[in-house]
This record gives structure tokens, sequence and C-alpha cells, in this order.
């Protein structure tokens, strides 16, 4: 009994010589008056980060020592993070201030101040309208998808970040704001529009013609999927025989809630896969259930991310009809990881593709009748209320007549 104790003493002391012996080594440091020994190992990693920043040291030092006006109130670190990002070249990824995160946790909850429009940073760099949201002063003022906003307030933001941009074009309500817009290239023009808090419901319906159900997706946002299920459920209650579900200058959102909403529309299929640069796959799937009534979709140039998401399962798999415009082409994700001090960063981490395997990143989906074919049939796209929709709920009647479901 005694000798295994002596052993089991033995071994105890034995790791913690090696612990200690290892901690002593790697991460102990001794003061000396003024001076700190540390390890070989640290004091490299130490050089190597001097090496490495030293450069950013002395011109930062040397900007503050001689810049011609006072910049003492210029937050260098925060420029430099952004700078990190900016390496990338993707106007999807970004480092966030604190208040700029807060700003987009804001806006993600669906109330803010502001103008109610979606943007993002076009391959030129400049801050490009990707959907105006539905009710906003940003519709009312007649923003449309594609249009470049050039300046804010007399100010050029041509080249500059999109947070910028967006810092400047959000403000309190009643305040307005100033827009330079440069449309289609040809048509220079400066708009004013008064800020007001927006408040985003993710899902509209009604019943159109006596018995088809529209249902307008505003956002993909924390709470669009229980009211679009609530909304599908109350036209089912009704009676109608066919949907159209109108993503038209829908940004997108978040891609669970777009994948609970396919789910309930779509048959057993993929929805959408990610993939990432190591070839990692994600697959999303719906299953058997489904709402088994004729569907169209409709889109334009504004419809973004998740709606494109939504309108590929349902375009790849022959569930429904797409019909408008082809959409923005937004085929990437991302993340969003909140630091410490309350700031944040956005990186892409992944592609994503459609049940057919397409990556729509730049592209855009086309629609299987598009505006000319909408025309030719003679729909007045420009002096009537909404053509579109008037073309998509005769389609549905005729396919509902053709199957005998007629009410």
């Amino acid at each position: 009994m005694k000798r295994s104790r002596v052993v089991i003493l033995v071994t105890i002391i034995s790791i913690f010589v090696a612990f200690s012996t290892f901690v002593v080594s790697n991460y102990v440091q001794i003061r000396l008056d003024d001076k700190i020994l540390v390890s070989a190992d640290r004091y490299e990693e130490l050089q190597a980060l001097e090496d490495r920043f030293s450069k950013v040291l002395y011109l930062e030092g040397y900007i503050r020592d001689h810049y011609y006006k006072d910049i003492e109130n210029i937050p260098f670190d925060d420029y430099l993070l952004k700078g990190v990002f900016e390496a990338v070249d993707d106007p999807y990824s970004a480092y966030m201030t604190r208040e700029e995160f807060d700003a987009f946790k804001e806006i993600n909850s669906g109330t803010y101040s502001g103008i109610g429009v979606t943007v993002t940073e076009g391959e030129d760099r400049i801050v490009t309208v990707v959907s105006p949201i539905e009710g906003t002063p940003g519709e009312a003022a007649g923003l449309k998808p594609g249009d470049r906003i050039v300046k804010v307030d007399g100010i050029d933001i041509r080249g500059e970040s999109l947070d910028y941009a967006v810092s400047l074009i959000k403000g309190e309500e009643g305040t307005s704001v100033d827009l330079t817009i440069d449309r289609d290239g040809s048509d220079i023009f400066t708009v004013t529009i008064t800020r007001a808090v927006v408040v985003t419901k993710a899902v509209n319906f009604e019943v159109l013609d006596h018995d088809v159900g529209y249902l307008r997706i505003v956002t993909f946002d924390d709470k669009s999927f229980s009211e679009f299920e609530a909304a599908v459920n109350q036209l089912l209650e009704k009676g109608v025989s066919s949907l159209v579900i109108d993503l038209r200058n829908n940004p997108g959102g978040s891609l669970h809630e777009v994948v609970e909403i396919a789910d309930l529309l779509l048959g057993e299929q993929i929805i959408v896969y990610t993939q990432d640069r190591e070839g990692h796959k994600e697959v999303e799937r719906s299953d058997r259930s489904r709402v088994d009534l004729p569907l169209v979709v409709l889109t334009n140039r504004g419809s973004a991310s998740a709606s494109e998401i939504l309108t590929a399962a349902i375009q790849d798999s022959n569930s429904g009809i797409v019909i408008g415009e082809t959409t923005f082409g937004k085929g990437v994700v991302q993340i969003s990881v909140p630091l410490r001090d309350g700031s944040a960063f956005k990186l892409t981490i992944s592609e994503y593709f459609t049940p057919n395997g397409v990556n729509i990143h730049g592209v855009g989906i086309e629609p299987d009748i598009g505006l000319e074919d909408i025309e030719a049939q003679g729909y007045d796209l420009e002096e009537s209320e909404d053509g579109v929709l008037d073309f998509a709920v005769d389609y549905l009647k005729t396919i509902n007549q053709g199957a005998g479901h007629d009410h």
C-alpha cells in the first residue's frame, strides 16, 4: 500500500514539474526593476508583431505630428480595422464600430429612423439601391432598384465605404436628407426625402379576384415565417385556389426564415445549399408536406439574396412560374460576429447554390415570363397600376379554369 502511494506521489510531482516547466518557459514573465524577462518563444512572437506593425505605428505617429489640420479626434484604430476588410474587396464584408453595429441591429429589428431603402456597394464602389422598402419615404420619393447615390446632402460619397454612406442617410425622424441620384448613367437629379420611423411588416396578404391568394413578403426578418404561415392559413380558410408570392423589392434577410417558408410551399427537395472555400456543403431540404396550389412568384431587380433563394427553389423544381424581371444577383452568405467592446464584423463565408447547382451571384435569376412577354399579350405596364400583378392573376385564373377549379 505504501509503495503504491509513493508511486502515485512521484507521478503527481512529475506532472507538476513538467507543467511548471512548460508554463515558465512559455508564459511566465519575470520583472527585474524596469525590465521584463520573457521566454525565447514569447520574445520571437513580440518581435514578429513589432516587425509587422512598426510601419503602421510610424505612419500614424507621423500623420499626428505633421498633418496640417487638427486630427486629435480621428479614430485611427477603427480605420485600420476597416482597411483589413477592404483588402478582400467584398462589399458585404466589413468591420463595424459599436455605433455602426447598433445601427445594423436596429435596422434588422424592423424598426428604425431613416428613409427605408436597402443599399449595397456596386462594383464601381458607388452606393446602389437594392430596393426601397414598401410604405417608406424612400419608396414614396420614387427611388428605384439600381439607382446610384452619388451625393448625400452635397457630400460626394463615390468611393466611400457603405457604412459611412448609410450613416449620412440615416437620421432623426422629421429631418430631411438630399440625395443626388444617378439613374442609368444618363439622368442625374437630386431628391429631398424626409426621414421617418420605418416599421416593416414582413408579410401583407389579401384575396384578389375572389379566389387568388396574394402574399407580399417585404423582407425576411425574424418574424417572416410566422407571419407568412398565419397568412397562408387564413387564405386557405377563405378558399383560395392559387397563390401569388410577391418578392419585388424584397432585399432578402434571414436564411433560416426563407428556408422555413420554402419548406411550407415545396415538396421533398433541396431548397438551397451553401459551400465554403474548402468545398464543405450545408444542404437545406424541405419535407413532403406542402401547400399544393398553383403558384406564381413575382420578381424584379430589387429581389435579392433570400428572395432569390426562394425564387430559385420554386423555379428549379417546377413548383411554380416566375414572372417579372431578372433578380438582383446576390449569391453569397455572411455571418455577423460581435466583439467584446460592442463592435462587430460581417464576413462572407460561403456561396449559395440553387437546387440545380447554380450560383447566381452577379447574374440573377431570369423569369419564366418577362415584361416584354406580358406587354406582347396586351398588358400596358406603364398605364396600369400594377400590370404585372394583373397578368399573374389572369394567368392563374386560366390555369384554374383549365384544371376545373374555377369557383
